[in-house]
């Protein structure tokens, strides 16, 4: 009985996976003090928002910024700051702009110009015609009737008041509900949609066809807010209408105007610029190097990028600032770590993840190709998830855990292990120094939307913090009021000491955060659907 209750407990210990190693938390006292008594994360979210601006990809805000950024690094003594280029397209910006009704009266409207749109070469003043297009199929009720118009491409709505507070933060019954288990769901995969040019250039070319001399949209939100949000900024793809976008509120009274006999007439002018110089982003690269476990490192990220119809300040100036801020803590504490910790600030995220795309592309793992020479001259992000198998880079292995922030400026509450049950209970341990800080929940959902997720699709540990929603998903994402003045200083301190935190347990722990299996192709949930 006794050999048989040792191989019992031998059997038991083998089984039993080895935690990483706890939090070192007299390190951590250390990253608290700069934290939260020496903090300069508010003067570089102010840097980043009031001085520069919004930071849209290849514009010269953002060049600026990847300026301004590396050059950070560098004069808080980082190691190996580089800009590592990726190819994108045309730069842009905004000189100035304006919308007017002059008939059926005089009225100042809220607008913006569309991204990636062209002037409007001066003045130019027609009628309107509501004509609601999302799909080429709406493109025949439509011909013949454009001629000459300034054509409201968006179905009006009759607006929505809010129901619920527009801030607020994750209450404990919440947090408590994301804990559980999520089975994913997958779909027999489709490839007909890729060969198809983007609707937003089909759109142009009907227009341009039918005579249409420019295009408004309505804002996706109510309260006056804009957003300004386009995609066409490959080279070759630059439509040839000026198109801008009207205040929910303006649109829809240009609409009801459109049904009565005094039809409005519009007034725009938008005058911007396109930037060749250069078609390739930027992302911006720093280390703290590792004084063992050779190649192998942690990351955290943040994407530099944003649009411009405000300063980019929430999304995603805060979360840049808490990344540079947690490399400014760490190098001010002289930690030497096992692993070489990264700190990268992404560009295009705006525009589909591209910078962290290629990041991954280049060093972690490639995609094969569909064999389908049509398929495989796409851009490298219209295909990735439908092209198999991985194939992962002789790097996969050395990036053993990547952090992400990019949910505004929310102070973290915890963590999304993305399914790995495994690192779940590490999880817990390494965020328990934190939990009088607020942040302790560790929710096995996978999250999306954001820089970590091509990291997940090939393997990758890649996490997305869970923040404290306040006004980000309410009225501040993408929109005209995403301004300093909307971020919180107490947040963005706690958010700098958990990153910080995590990123040095992470990089001195004796084991790596536990991987998943290398992803393979899913097979469909359901067999039987149509």
């Amino acid at each position: 009985m006794r050999l048989a209750a040792l191989l019992s407990a031998t059997a038991l210990v083998i089984a039993t996976p080895v935690l990483a190693q706890a939090p070192d938390r007299v390190a951590i006292n250390g990253i608290i003090d700069q934290g939260f008594n020496h903090s300069e994360v508010m003067n570089t979210a102010a840097w980043l928002t009031d001085r520069i601006g919004g930071r849209l990809t290849n514009s010269p805000q953002m060049r600026e910024a990847e300026s301004w950024t590396a050059q950070q690094f560098r004069d808080w003594g980082l190691s190996n700051v580089r800009a590592e280029g990726f190819e994108f397209g045309r730069g842009w910006s905004i000189v100035r702009s304006s919308a007017r009704m002059t008939a059926p009266r005089s009225i100042d409207l809220r607008a913006i110009p569309v991204a990636w749109t062209p002037s409007t070469d001066g003045v130019i003043s027609g009628d309107v015609v509501v004509a609601p297009m999302t799909t080429p199929a709406d493109f025949d009720k439509w011909r013949g009737k454009l001629a000459g118009k300034i054509v409201m491409i968006t179905k009006p709505d009759t607006g929505s008041e809010p129901t619920e507070p527009a801030f607020r933060r994750w209450t404990d019954d919440e947090l408590a509900g994301r804990t559980a288990f999520v089975q994913p769901a997958h779909a027999e995969p489709s490839l007909g949609g890729l060969r198809e040019a983007s609707f937003a250039e089909r759109l142009d070319a009907f227009l341009k066809e039918e005579g249409a001399i420019a295009w408004v949209k309505m804002s996706q939100r109510d309260g006056g807010l804009l957003h300004g949000t386009g995609y066409t900024y490959r080279v070759g793809t630059t439509p040839t209408l000026p198109g801008m976008e009207l205040a929910a509120e303006d649109y829809r009274r240009l609409a009801r105007l459109a049904k009565t006999d005094a039809s409005p007439r519009l007034e725009l002018m938008s005058e911007v610029r396109f930037h060749d110089e250069d078609v390739n982003a930027y992302n911006i690269l720093a280390d703290i190097p590792g004084t063992a476990r050779g190649g192998e490192y942690v990351m955290a990220g943040a994407h530099l990028d944003s649009w411009v119809a405000s300063d980019g300040a929430v999304d995603n100036a805060a979360g840049v600032a808490v990344v540079m801020e947690a490399a400014r803590i760490l190098k001010e504490m002289g930690v030497r770590p096992k692993r070489t910790i990264r700190f990268a600030l992404w560009n295009g995220e705006e525009q589909g993840l591209l910078g962290s795309l290629a990041y991954v592309d280049q060093h972690l793992a490639t995609r094969a190709p569909l064999n389908d020479p049509e398929l495989d001259s796409l851009p490298n992000g219209r295909t990735w998830r439908q092209r198999w198998p991985v194939q992962p880079r002789p790097g996969h292995a050395d990036l053993v855990a990547y952090f992400n922030i990019d949910n505004g400026s929310g102070k973290i509450r915890g963590i999304n292990a993305e399914g790995n049950v495994a690192a779940a209970p590490i999880f817990e341990e390494w965020l328990a120094p934190f939990a009088s800080m607020g942040a302790s929940t560790v929710s096995l959902r996978t999250s999306g939307g954001t820089d970590h997720v091509y990291m997940q699709s090939v393997g990758i540990p890649g996490y997305q913090f869970i923040q404290d929603p306040l006004d980000y998903g309410s009225r501040l994402h993408h929109t005209s009021i995403d301004s300093y003045d909307h971020i919180k200083p107490e947040d963005l301190r706690q958010a700098a000491v958990v990153l910080a935190g995590l990123l040095l347990t992470a990089a001195n722990s004796d084991e790596p955060l536990p991987r998943m299996p290398l992803p393979t192709q899913p097979t469909p949930s359901d067999p039987f659907a149509y």
